[in-house]
């Protein structure tokens, strides 16, 4: 049997107290405290529901717990209890409903004892009942009566929670439309129905809240910009307008649904959360200060002053249906206004519906009314709607006709806000559950339009209420009857009976509390007796007592450390020493774990210090010595800890602090182990006071967490991500809610610029020339960072790494305007190119076009471009020929041919078990490495699979064809292996490095392989000799792109900079140091010997040789994002970026001939065009220069292809 109350919940002060920081322990009457959950019915063990939400006690007491000298007080407004509704929303858009009454009730005597907290203190505590049934009424009925019962002065009879029991366990949920269940709590009679299913979804709230605290035309304005997926933010000081209004306009809006994150109340101290840059419908009680927020786009909705403000202009909605929207609300609450002139009796009047409203309060009749106009609105707006459904089996909506047919029904051009509307997930969820599906049986605006259409009264597709429901009664035989005829008062609100378990368990905690604040009063060690002679409860405090010891002396030493003088050295003082001889010395990881505390504490309590350089590096080693300790011990927990605190104390203060902890932590092995960040995720899961509603958005703020932590460690994005997605996939969220994670993580980039922006730099880093060969240095020199890289546009989570003001708002034009040229020689390039430099032919209106390709169910994670004399044996010589291979995290391998318009997809290849990461070709065959560790090679023309090659121990990261039959491979298990594809065989292993393999390249003329990745090192081998020929050293960090060209190689470092290497001298000729981030690609321009870089910058910069050294010649801004992919060819050159934003520039033929070597060859590159870009995140991009063709490949997993038709 469903039952209508699925839970009684009581939450507040338990026996771990923590502060709304995170501080443990008891600080105070002035702090706020997380509360937690006391008690529930049903207990924990039971099995017929899921247990209670694990934020819920985090979201009934948004502000937190308070403690009080006084209790309820009649002269103290502040002290009376309060009653509000709350809804949470879980990962599949079910909804849950709370109603609760929080007020002040005494703390619990063990707890006030153990704490050392003020006798007869108070503290807040809140008492819920929860519901999958929207009845906020007989909700709130119920839980004032068990409240009243309480601490009424004629008490109960029968025990509180025998009471409660009974309720919980005893109430049926009502058929809807034929059951009405009554109950007795006590005296009290309450009753709950549902109505039928085929009217309008139930809602058991008023509107009138709505329409008093917002006229007409802000209530049309806010409706506007929840139909159009806008951020918005209401604001009160009251629980319950927030909770009401935002139910009231979700009603409103049917029969369409809210998509994204709804968070009526959200808790205070989730505040940061309003800069999420995805769709929400969040409350915010007005108390709370948003001053250090951006709130860019956010529409802020004041309840108080009746007041919409927003940065974004909402578009308002067309005529006539505006008009006949705001009369007819007009009508309903303002009928006698709007009827002053109408007769009385005699001829029929024009609001002759809303009369009999007149005289009326405002009740269910009127909540009705409201809901049919903006019903009635939808079925005008959309009239028509169902002729626009493709007949395919995806039921896709021509919104482009339908615009059209109401355009000229209208002779309007189309209106923005019925486009948007339609490429609304809320009207794509609508189709999708509407069309072809049982709900369409019931679509009330279908009816509604058939009705309209046939002159019938609208109200006519409601059900009738005409059969009284059949009553169904609760009744509790025990009620009244008692066998001492005592009456159970209560002076508190009473605690459940706990098992023996949770008693044994209270008890220990409040013990080790109580313990702690003996030992900290005394400053002595007690008696240290034989371990035999204590019992295992003296033995944990005696074990306590020795951990407080410790931590003790780690707090003396690290204060002393802070104060060491400007002449002292910490490196070589006794305060040093002793604390890395703790962190070393301790088998049980007390020091390190103790060390990490201590600079918490530190944190929290107010950094006051400032931190020199050399106290800077001595904190930096100590924390790596505590990781590396924790780390060999498995300690996840201090290992977690210590990065939380090496992002901490910049936030705390960033001008005393020289520089970020975290950043220096990178070499670090533990920071590559997935399992790392998948307890770390969990753990956040299980404790974060930053707990959402929604499942879905809360693991996705988690997951912003982590990635922010990733950034700030300097991890590359590639790693960063696979790590992330991994996770996402574990706590199987739906692709819904996976598309709104992608969209929180695609800001990961800007993260990274945000993070490590403000550093110490040595003047020589911004000099337009690259650095001469540099002699061999200590590899933790870090001393090329830009003064400036803070993060693109609405980053909004920058608030992790910094609470300035300054630091948040910036843009991503600080970087722009900031570059290492130093003289005028560099050509700045914007979305718009100077004119001087557009060429005739780049100001042809030539045609441009881009097709989405779809295929794929999974992000795009590999893309290579087939020529045309690759394909000649298949398609001949056509004048469009040429295709493009994907890979996929779906498992499969797609050819497209881009000739074929509407099918292009001309083979689907499968074999793979994982992601696939690299794919190569040749004449006859496609091959392809995955993260399954294989490598697969099919025929092109029959796409038969021929080959499985298998011998690699770790994810393949880069194929390559080559002739005679032969693949060459590398993959993370760090070597590079050659294939003979007809024997199925490995010829040798041809190369060896010292970790992951992430790019490789091969000169097959001269036998000469160059590899590189994760072990920081260029290899160069002779394979027809097998020999190594060098290592070439110099990169501080993971070396992501390389390029070789005759006896050059060109390396691209996550350090940000690009390195040229002499292959025959073994020596590196330049370092080139201007980009403010990781170099993800390089290339080479033969024609001029020049060199093109791009990074997670957003920059491109054109580099070319000048006098013996090298120059940065050109320097484009044009896109915003990373710059994924560069392919040069003779005249052209295609750029891709991971926002979806492609370019491509020309060199004029007509130029060629002057350049001297005097002159700017590089420069002579020039912007030729670029598509309009779309809203995506790109993993990879391919370029067909000989066809002026651009691939790029999203996570949403669509190509967008590229094609720019141009006559020269």
């Amino acid at each position: 049997m469903s039952r209508i109350f699925e839970y009684f919940v009581v939450c507040g002060i338990g026996p771990e107290i923590r502060t709304m920081d995170g501080n443990k322990g008891y600080h105070g009457p002035g702090c706020m405290y997380l509360p937690s959950l006391l008690d529930q019915y049903p207990p924990p063990n039971h099995s017929l529901y899921p247990p209670p939400p694990p934020q819920l006690s985090t979201c009934v007491l948004p502000a937190g717990v308070e403690f009080y000298s006084s209790g309820f007080d009649s002269n103290d407004p502040s002290s009376f209890p309060r009653s509000y509704p709350i809804v949470l929303t879980e990962g599949d858009g079910s909804k849950i409903y709370v109603s609760c009454i929080s007020f002040r009730d005494p703390v619990c005597e063990d707890i006030a004892e153990a704490y050392r907290i003020q006798a007869n203190s108070y503290a807040d505590k809140c008492i819920c009942l929860v519901s999958r049934l929207p009845s906020f009424r007989v909700l709130r009925s119920a839980l004032e009566e068990i409240f009243a019962l309480c601490f009424s002065p004629n008490g109960s009879s029968k025990p509180l929670w025998d009471v409660i029991a009974h309720m919980v366990s005893s109430v049926p949920l009502p058929t809807p439309g034929k059951e009405r269940v009554l109950f007795a709590i006590e005296s009290c009679l309450l009753s709950v129905e549902a109505p039928p299913n085929n009217g309008l979804p139930h809602v058991d709230i008023s509107f009138q809240p709505l329409v008093q605290c917002l006229d007409v035309d802000n209530l049309v304005r806010l409706f506007t910009a929840v139909l159009l997926e806008r951020r918005i933010l209401l604001r009160a000081n009251k629980y319950s307008l927030l909770t009401l209004v935002s139910e009231a306009i979700c009603h409103l809006i049917y029969p369409f649904r809210w998509q994204h994150v709804y968070i009526p109340l959200l808790f205070f101290s989730g505040v940061d959360y309003i800069d999420a840059p995805t769709p929400y419908m969040m409350g915010l009680h007005s108390g709370v200060d948003t001053s250090a927020l951006a709130m860019d786009g956010v529409v802020v909705v004041d309840l108080e002053y009746n007041r919409i403000t927003t940065s974004e202009e909402i578009p308002p909605i067309p005529e006539p249906e505006f008009s006949f929207l705001r009369g007819e609300i007009m009508k309903l609450l303002y009928p006698n206004v709007i009827g002053i002139d109408e007769m009385k009796a005699g001829i029929g009047s024009v609001s002759e519906h809303y009369t009999k409203l007149r005289a009326k309060q405002w009740g269910e009749e009127h909540d009705l009314q409201l809901r049919m106009i903006f019903l009635r609105f939808f079925a005008t707006v959309l009239s028509g709607y169902r002729n626009f459904l493709e007949n395919s089996a995806t039921h896709v909506f021509n919104t482009q006709a339908f615009l059209k047919k109401r355009s000229r029904s209208t002779n309007q051009p189309p209106e923005p806000v019925i486009a948007q509307f339609l490429d609304s997930h809320g009207f794509l969820d609508y189709l999708e559950r509407g069309v072809g599906s049982d709900e369409n049986n019931n679509n009330l605006l279908d009816k509604l339009q058939d009705a309209i259409g046939r002159g019938q009264n609208p109200m006519s597709i409601l059900p009738s209420s005409s059969v009284e429901p059949e009553i169904l009664t609760v009744s509790d035989s025990d009620v009244g009857i008692s066998v001492s005829g005592a009456k159970y008062t209560y002076d508190r609100f009473p605690a459940n009976i706990r098992t023996e378990e949770q008693e044994e368990k209270r008890k220990q905690i409040l013990a080790a509390v109580s313990n702690a604040f003996e030992y900290s009063g005394r400053h002595t060690p007690s008696k240290d007796p034989l371990a035999d002679s204590l019992s295992p409860l003296e033995r944990a405090a005696e074990r306590e007592r020795m951990v407080l010891d410790i931590k003790v002396k780690l707090q003396g030493l690290w204060l002393r450390l802070l104060k060491l003088g400007a002449t002292d050295d910490p490196l070589s003082s006794f305060e040093y020493g002793t604390i890395l001889a703790l962190i070393e010395s301790d088998a049980e990881g007390i020091g390190g774990s103790g060390f990490v505390e201590c600079i918490r504490e530190h944190i929290h309590s107010g950094w006051d210090c400032h931190l020199t350089e050399e106290q800077f590096i001595a904190v930096k080693e100590l924390l790596k010595t505590a990781i590396n300790r924790a780390t060999s011990r498995n300690d996840l927990l201090t290992i977690r800890d210590a990065l939380e605190v090496s992002s901490d104390m910049y936030k705390k203060d960033n001008n005393n602090v020289p520089d970020y902890i975290q950043r220096h932590l990178i070499s670090l092995s533990i920071w590559e182990e997935l399992r790392f960040w998948e307890g770390y995720f969990d753990y956040l899961m299980e404790q974060s006071s930053i707990k959402s509603a929604n499942y879905a958005s809360l693991v996705t703020a988690q997951l912003v967490v982590l990635a922010s932590h990733m950034a700030g460690l300097g991890l590359p994005d590639n790693d960063a991500w696979y790590m992330i997605e991994t996770i996402a996939e574990r706590n199987s969220i739906g692709s819904k809610q996976f598309i709104k994670i992608r969209g929180f993580l695609s800001h990961i980039q800007q993260l990274r610029n945000g993070y490590w922006g403000i550093t110490s730099m040595k003047a020589q880093s911004v000099l337009s020339l690259a650095l001469p060969s540099p002699h061999s240095k200590d590899a933790n020199d870090e001393n090329q960072q830009p003064t400036e890289a803070t993060g693109v546009g609405r980053s909004w989570v920058q608030s992790m790494f910094s609470r300035n003001t300054t630091t948040r708002s910036s843009s991503f034009s600080r970087v722009r305007r900031w570059t290492s040229d130093g003289g005028n020689s560099a050509t700045n390039e914007n979305g718009t190119p100077r004119k001087q430099d557009l060429s005739s032919g780049g100001q042809k209106k030539l045609q441009t076009n881009v097709r989405i390709l779809r295929g794929h169910n999974g992000a795009i994670t590999a893309l290579h471009c087939v020529t045309k004399r690759e394909v000649w044996d298949l398609v001949g010589d056509r004048e469009d020929a040429g295709f493009f291979i994907s890979g996929s995290t779906d498992c499969s391998v797609k050819i497209w041919d881009p000739s074929l318009r509407g099918s292009e997809i001309r083979a689907t290849l499968k074999g793979h078990t994982r992601t696939v990461r690299t794919i190569s070709s040749d004449r006859g065959k496609v091959v392809s490495g995955s993260d399954d560790q294989s490598v697969l090679v099919w025929d092109k023309q029959t796409t038969q699979l021929l080959e499985e090659l298998k011998g690699h121990d770790g994810p393949v990261s880069c194929v390559r064809m080559l002739s005679g039959e032969r693949v060459l491979t590398a993959s993370h298990d760090g070597t590079v292996k050659m294939w003979d594809v007809r024997t199925d065989r490995c010829v040798a292993t041809v190369g060896r490095c010292s970790s992951a393999v992430l790019c490789m390249e091969y000169d097959d003329n001269v036998g000469v392989l160059a590899a590189a990745g994760r072990d920081l090192v260029a290899n160069i081998w002779d394979i027809r000799a097998s020999r190594q020929m060098h290592k070439l050293s110099g990169h501080t960090q993971w070396i992501r792109s390389i390029r070789m060209v005759g006896d050059t190689v060109i390396t691209g470092s996550d350090d940000w900079t690009a390195r040229i290497w002499s292959v025959s001298r073994g020596t590196c000729d330049a370092v080139l140091a201007c980009h403010a981030g990781p170099i993800l690609c390089v290339e080479y321009s033969s024609l001029d010997r020049g060199i093109i870089t791009g990074s997670t910058d957003g920059l491109l910069r054109f580099w070319e040789n000048d006098d013996g050294g090298i120059r940065c010649a050109k320097n484009v801004t044009i896109h915003n994002a990373a710059i994924l992919s560069i392919n040069a060819g003779e005249h052209w050159l295609g750029i891709g970026a991971a926002d979806n934003s492609l370019s491509l520039f020309h060199r004029p033929q007509e130029r060629l001939g002057s350049f001297s070597g005097s002159g700017s060859k590089m420069a002579g590159w020039q912007l030729y065009r670029t598509p309009q870009k779309t809203v995506a995140m790109v993993r990879c991009v391919a370029s067909d220069l000989e066809r002026k063709r651009i691939c790029s490949g999203g996570r949403n997993g669509l190509l967008r292809l590229w094609d720019a038709t141009i006559n020269i």
